[in-house]
């Protein structure tokens, strides 16, 4: 037995509760913070819960960890929260000259709304507020290159080769997500569903109609630099809920691992992993969705305005350029307020749960608007 899985061993037990166990799959160097844990055990004392599969990722959220898959045979809505069917899809793209401030400064304006007469496909439960826009907080479109391939015969299947071109996409279903769960919290609070079909036929349609917002944002920016556009070869969810194994699987910053390929994100300044993820029933078929925070969005902006200019974040150090009017979002967001990358997918290879495929670099990130100039 390695000493990775003694230590998962170690913790699980030390975790683990009358109602559910808890594993954490990361390693002795992995940073993770003991509200996490403290979360996880909250989670794990929910009547009905089974088992929670903590990532290496992990770290508090807004009652319940983010970097979590839980096992339960009660659906608790609060669980998966308010952004229901956020994800993350890749897009091949191809861009002649792809110079990073030239690009940045041809980047749609993806706070603004598309007009829903000008989108051809059906829109899940007719919302239409927010179609095409990318949202605030971690979320982010970004056009990366290939820079290392890992896995040569798997890389080929998915068209990938070095120095290849790559639009990844991070958003969820904005608004509709968050109408969904609070029509649950303001009726029975952070209780279990009392309509289950009902929640589930709307938590479905902001599964989809986050897909779909992906793919709108992914086609304005390719019009936008003048390419086509290609359909996704990853698309996978990080926060949703399903059946599997007859029981309620809450992923809360945690993507289907189950034979899937996962794009796992890093920053706006370091690589990202497309990985091949393999994950059994002990980490509930998940695999970790980023780098997680290590800071609170008020510690990095504290932190960040007495380390950095705001020129130092938008140019990165691996020669990328980042869009964003937003100077405080800019320092919430900032690399240093997140985990080491090469940790978190270290920890999915040690513990089995994933294979790097593909890891990019950004060429451009787009996170909000910059009107000065800019469209």
């Amino acid at each position: 037995m390695s000493a990775s899985f003694r230590q998962l061993r170690e913790v699980s037990e030390s975790l683990s509760s009358q109602h559910a166990s808890v594993s954490v799959f990361a390693s002795e160097s992995s940073w993770i913070e003991s509200d996490a844990l403290d979360q996880c055990r909250q989670v794990a004392a929910l009547d009905g819960m089974v088992h929670v599969a903590a990532m290496p990722d992990l770290h508090p959220g807004k009652g319940a960890p983010i970097g979590a898959a839980m096992s339960s045979r009660v659906l608790y809505p609060f669980l998966v929260g308010s952004d229901i069917g956020c994800g993350i899809a890749v897009f091949p793209i191809r861009v002649k000259r792809p110079v990073p401030e030239r690009l940045a400064a041809r980047f749609p304006d993806l706070d603004r709304p598309l007009d829903p007469d000008d989108v051809e496909s059906e829109i899940p439960a007719g919302y239409v507020e927010q179609l095409g826009t990318v949202g605030r907080g971690n979320h982010f479109v970004e056009l990366a290159r290939v820079r290392q391939v890992h896995d040569e015969a798997h890389a080929a299947r998915l068209g990938l080769g070095a120095d290849d071109l790559v639009l990844i996409v991070h958003s969820g279903s904005r608004g509709l997500g968050e109408r969904i769960l609070r029509a649950h919290t303001e009726v029975h609070g952070a209780g279990p569903a009392a309509d289950v079909h009902g929640y589930l036929a709307a938590h479905d349609d902001a599964v989809r109609w986050g897909s779909l917002n992906r793919r709108l944002m992914a086609a304005r920016v390719a019009e936008a630099l003048g390419a086509a556009v290609e359909d996704p070869i990853v698309d996978e969810c990080h926060n949703s809920v399903s059946v599997v194994d007859g029981r309620y699987l809450h992923r809360k910053g945690a993507a289907n691992g189950d034979g899937r390929d996962v794009l796992v994100a890093g920053t706006r300044g370091t690589a990202s992993y497309l990985v091949a993820a393999h994950a059994g029933p002990d980490a509930n078929y998940s695999v970790a969705h980023g780098a997680g925070r290590k800071m609170s969005r008020a510690d990095a902006l504290r932190r960040g305005r007495a380390k950095h200019t705001v020129e130092e974040l938008r140019r990165t150090p691996v020669g990328s350029y980042v869009v964003c009017g937003d100077r405080q979002l800019l320092f919430e967001e900032a690399p240093t307020a997140y985990k080491k990358i090469e940790r978190v997918i270290d920890d999915l290879v040690e513990f089995g749960l994933a294979t790097p495929v593909v890891s990019t670099h950004p060429v451009v990130t787009y996170k909000t608007a910059d009107r000065g100039g800019r469209r």
